[in-house]
């Protein structure tokens, strides 16, 4: 069996790379300055003019499970002889597993130091995103174990495969701009054209199974609503190149203020958009009946997954366009800097955030402590959410005017267990705790060009020198003019 199956049919952790991300909050790298518009990522007087990532992906990468079905999971995915161990799973409670991913992976970050008067900065980024949350009941996992005398005694159920699930996975091509209105205020924007790459959807509204034990089968009856984006043929690794089938727009707005007493007040919008998709995708509403043959046997979990998603596809559904929404977020936070000895090479930068997604329920609180020295920092990310799931992240950080890598993660000790899982640890693998998840983000980036300084620190006098083209020209035709 294709392990691929669970996770994408089910389980709902098909594809995703933008959760919050606050561990970056006031380090002043180019991925910052992307995400948070407000932010300079040059430093006059001791930065290059250019910043590039020289196309190595700056990613951050999460997903979570909550609820009985993380054991279960586990198991049947990492242990050494994969079973469900279904013990923790309850059968006729419809309860309901939260599943969330998300990723966000900048491919291409160039920006520009533009002008001093202003401290203006503008940028082109290209990236790739994904969005994708859903519900889960514990009997799902339960149909997968094949136990059918253990799991579902009753014989017949009603209701308790009402799951529901949505994904969205798109490019997006961004130009930025950040400008220093004063000393105290900054303003910055994101302006992005999005280009969905894939986008699924279903809603299970009613369920109801009957197992028949003597013939090994059971007839599973869905009705809901099904939402797909067109795809032409199967698809492959091509779709995700950026093509205009699935056109869509977003904004990125942020503002920073220094208060008189030294505290930086900084708020954004985040991921403001939309896409609509094309005229050739589906929305269908399923109501049909289905019979899963061989629910006991090792081919079991194919024929769960192939009936189910030909019962999703059942009704014709006239081909039409539709529009969804991105996974807005507005977010304020405040922050101070402290100088930690007389030499100014210790500094402590402790951040408070609140993140609010703008569609959704979602609330996230962070305290993020950033403990400078030198050209390193350490980074101590405390998060509490509206799931009531308390995370403790860690980032390491060197930072130079012209340089910069940072690596880390925001869930730092679940990261580690689901490490230890995957590689075979038992005791992890049977751990269910608040959660089951990870996070992982890494960056990279360097400045190259003229130094941008002030006209009373240059050093130089500009004396009419040609620029990278004009010295490429007289090289290949051997001219001084």
């Amino acid at each position: 069996m294709n392990k691929i199956y669970i996770v994408i049919c089910f389980l709902l952790i098909s594809f995703s790379v933008s959760a919050q991300q606050f561990s970056q909050y006031n380090t002043g790298t180019t991925y910052e300055s992307f995400e948070n518009t407000s932010v300079r990522s040059f430093i006059p007087d001791s930065s290059k003019q250019y910043s590039f990532n020289f196309l190595i992906p700056n990613f951050d990468a999460n997903a979570f499970i909550t609820g009985d079905i993380q054991g279960s999971l586990k198991n049947r995915l990492f242990a050494k002889s994969p079973s469900y161990q279904s013990d923790a799973l309850k059968t006729g409670f419809n309860k309901l597993n939260h599943v969330n991913a998300n990723v966000n992976a900048y491919l291409l970050m160039l920006k520009a130091f533009t002008s001093l008067n202003g401290d203006v900065e503008m940028g082109l980024s290209y990236q790739i995103r994904g969005e994708s949350r859903g519900l889960v009941t514990d009997e799902t996992l339960l149909l997968f174990d094949g136990n059918t005398p253990k799991n579902f005694p009753n014989g017949a159920y009603d209701n308790i495969f009402n799951n529901n699930f949505q994904m969205q996975l798109y490019n997006q091509i961004g130009f930025s701009y950040r400008e220093r209105i004063n000393k105290q205020l900054a303003i910055g924007f994101k302006l992005s054209a999005l280009l969905g790459i894939k986008y699924s959807k279903f809603n299970i509204d009613e369920s109801h199974i009957a197992f028949d034990q003597i013939n090994d089968e059971a007839t599973m009856a869905l009705r809901g609503k099904y939402y797909s984006s067109y795809v032409p043929g199967h698809f492959t690794s091509h779709d995700y190149l950026p093509t205009f089938r699935n056109p869509g727009a977003s904004i990125n707005l942020g503002t920073s203020y220094l208060t008189n007493d030294k505290i930086t007040l900084q708020a954004n919008i985040k991921d403001l958009g939309f896409i609509h998709w094309s005229s050739r995708s589906t929305i269908s509403n399923f109501d049909g009946v289905t019979t899963i043959n061989g629910i006991s046997t090792v081919h079991r979990e194919d024929s769960i997954y192939n009936r189910t998603v030909q019962l999703f596809r059942s009704s014709s559904g006239d081909p039409r366009s539709f529009t969804t929404k991105t996974n807005a977020r507005a977010e304020l936070s405040a922050s101070k800097t402290y100088w930690l000895d007389y030499d100014n090479d210790i500094k402590y930068i402790p951040t408070l955030i609140g993140s609010k997604e703008l569609w959704y329920t979602g609330f996230t609180a962070g305290l993020v402590n950033h403990i400078q020295y030198k050209k390193y920092t350490g980074t101590v990310t405390f998060t509490y959410d509206d799931l009531k799931l308390f995370n403790a992240g860690l980032q390491f950080m060197y930072k130079t005017p012209d340089a910069e890598f940072f690596i880390g993660t925001d869930k730092l000790i679940n990261t580690g267990r689901l490490a230890f899982a995957a590689a075979g640890n038992q005791t992890q693998i049977d751990h269910v705790g608040t959660y089951t998840g990870m996070d992982l983000f890494m960056g990279f980036s360097l400045k190259f060009g003229a130094t941008v300084e002030h006209p009373m620190n240059a050093s130089f006098i500009p004396m009419g020198e040609k620029g990278f083209f004009g010295r490429l020209w007289n090289r290949l035709f051997k001219t001084d003019k």
